[in-house]
């Protein structure tokens, strides 16, 4: 069949099960949307370019498949690059389809010129510029596996407008030959044999889940092994979901804000089996005194990552359902002998409450009651109902969240977060039983991709309830992005944490800088709610328990997108912490 690259284009798409894509149109896709129309894909038109790829980021994290999303050349493309970055992070596989000038006018500077795969080459994991019409189905099929395979990651296919409108012969090849990129799947049997040994040896072992263990479907084997084995669970902030919160053997997420009891298992355990993970700083801060006691066995499909930050004594280069299936079988049952373990864990837990409880006393002599309002130069004038109510941020943000996590939990709703306190605190509070649940922004932590995530999760599944968690300074980021979820009538519920700050950037300046408070004061505005109506959403702001335990539930379970701001204490703290380029036995608990 003879047809225009344009055309090659879109029926690659669909030989790869393409249903939906991001974007935003311009001068050099017009030929691509042209013929879009004729193909059966949904096109979902953001507001802006950055969030096409977040959102195409969130749909691959929920659906488990790849995302992808188009831009126009020059600064479309380049808008993109945030969001590329943000899925290489936390290794994601997008599809970015840019526009490009013509062939014969690269290099020449011409209007809206970028070089993309120049630009893009440190944040995908691979880039193609085509200039052939008859390459499009070929790179097409490379693109999606390179992006699905091995580890995940976004991948550019950046297209001249001439391309587009070139014709050639679409033949979509069956395989793809790619000769210096193999994937190792498989574990070494005798690795495989030596982490079994070491495991039924260990009296106090933890597993480590990370994101690599949701990306291959291998969630449910390592809740078997974990049970079988007796051995406690810490999840990565990107292993949310991994393990089931609700399981005794549960212990909280790891890091720098993670919880007591998980920070001293890790620092406490003779064994480490980190499965999935690329021991970021925030999850190890020095990697000297991360898990000081332990052997650490680590499973990853990336080679590049054994050893990188941690010493490793047992090195697994594997699929991790594919390492995780025969361990099963190999690991003998281990409740008895880890009943010490697991007796301490608890004692943990119970003296993390009573240390936290003793420091908040101590405390409560001439603290903020969070009724404070911000400083002089940053009040507005007049006394609006509004400005009234935003200087009346009492709200404990624990409490909204532990309602919402109720909620969300009772629902088995997807939560998404944006970045900053309430990602930390969601992280924390919102217990996540499922995999695929929870969407965050991991290794870049991009401000702004709570909304086009929320709405890339909502297209993924529409029969899931999705709630973004975000603050009010992440929010104002991609604002516009209501305009997308009301006009695709995407049901989102969107709950603010609105404090008035810069809430992670205040909280260091208030622990690390003597509390000298630089640029981080927002002030009053906006009205989220005016801006919720005036973008079409149902709206409501909740100012104390009472009005929240009304409009929590009454935004959660309305028909349609619908926004809840909470006026949240400015002075709000996440505890735990560990402060930056410290251990876990600096850690700062309340």
């Amino acid at each position: 069949m003879r047809v225009d690259g344009a055309r090659a284009l879109l029926m690659s798409l669909l030989e790869e099960k393409v249903e939906v894509v991001f974007g935003y149109p311009g001068g050099s896709v017009i030929t691509l949307y042209d013929v879009l129309p004729e193909f059966p894909i949904r096109h979902v038109l953001v507001r802006h370019e950055q969030g096409a790829a977040h959102a195409a980021d969130a749909y691959a994290r929920v659906s488990g498949k790849v995302g992808v999303c188009f831009a126009t050349s020059g600064p479309g493309a380049t808008n993109l690059v945030t969001g590329l970055a943000n899925a290489m992070m936390d290794s994601i596989p997008i599809i970015a389809v840019t526009g490009q000038v013509a062939v014969g006018s690269l290099g020449t500077d011409a209007f809206q010129e970028a070089d993309l795969t120049g630009i893009t080459l440190p944040v995908t994991k691979h880039s193609y510029l085509v200039k052939k019409a008859s390459d499009i189905p070929r790179v097409v099929k490379e693109a999606f596996h390179i992006a699905a395979t091995g580890r995940p990651g976004p991948v550019l296919i950046d297209l001249p407008k001439d391309v587009q409108l070139a014709q050639c012969e679409f033949h979509y090849p069956k395989a793809v030959d790619l000769p210096g990129y193999k994937p190792n799947y498989d574990a070494h049997p005798q690795q495989l044999q030596r982490a079994a040994r070491a495991i039924a040896a260990s009296p106090r072992p933890v597993i480590l889940a990370g994101g690599g263990v949701i990306a291959s479907g291998a969630s449910d084997v390592l809740t078997a092994l974990a049970r079988k084995a007796s051995i406690p669970v810490v999840p990565t902030l990107m292993g949310l979901g991994a393990f089931p919160a609700g399981d005794p053997l549960f212990l909280g997420i790891a890091g720098m804000h993670g919880s007591y009891v998980a920070s001293r298992a890790l620092h406490e355990a003779d064994l480490l089996i980190a499965v999935g993970t690329r021991f970021s700083d925030r999850v190890t801060g020095p990697p000297k005194g991360f898990a000081p006691r332990a052997r650490v066995i680590h499973i990853d499909i990336d080679p590049a990552e054994i050893g990188k930050n941690v010493r490793v004594t047992l090195p697994i280069v594997a699929d991790a359902r594919r390492a995780l299936e025969p361990l099963l079988e190999l690991v003998p049952e281990g409740g008895v002998a880890r009943r010490p373990w697991l007796k301490e864990l608890d004692d943990w837990k119970a003296e993390a409450v009573r240390l936290v409880e003793r420091n908040v006393a101590r405390g409560r002599r001439g603290a903020v009651t969070g009724t404070a309002d911000l400083a002089a130069g940053d009040r507005p004038s007049g006394q609006s109902a509004f400005e009234k109510a935003a200087r009346r941020r009492t709200l404990s943000p624990l409490e909204v969240m532990d309602r919402l996590g109720a909620w969300t939990r009772d629902h088995e709703a997807i939560v998404v977060t944006d970045v900053g306190q309430h990602q930390m605190w969601a992280a924390q509070r919102v217990p996540v039983d499922h995999p695929r649940a929870f969407v965050t922004s991991g290794g870049l932590g991009t401000m702004g991709f709570g909304l086009p995530a929320a709405l890339g999760a909502k297209v993924a599944r529409p029969d899931k309830p999705v709630v973004l968690v975000t603050g009010d300074g992440s929010f104002q980021m991609q604002l516009q992005q209501l305009a997308t979820i009301r006009s695709e009538n995407l049901d989102v519920k969107v709950v603010i944490f609105n404090n008035g700050y810069l809430g992670m950037v205040r909280q260091w300046q208030d622990l690390f800088n003597d509390k000298r408070y630089s640029a981080v004061a927002l002030g009053q505005w906006p009205d989220f709610c005016k801006l919720g109506e005036a973008y079409g959403l149902r709206a409501a702001r909740a100012t104390s328990t009472a009005s929240l335990k009304k409009y929590l539930t009454e935004t959660l379970e309305c028909e349609g997108p619908a926004l809840l701001e909470c006026m949240v204490e400015p002075e709000a703290n996440v505890f735990p912490i560990v402060p930056p380029g410290q251990g876990f036995e600096q850690v700062i608990l309340s």
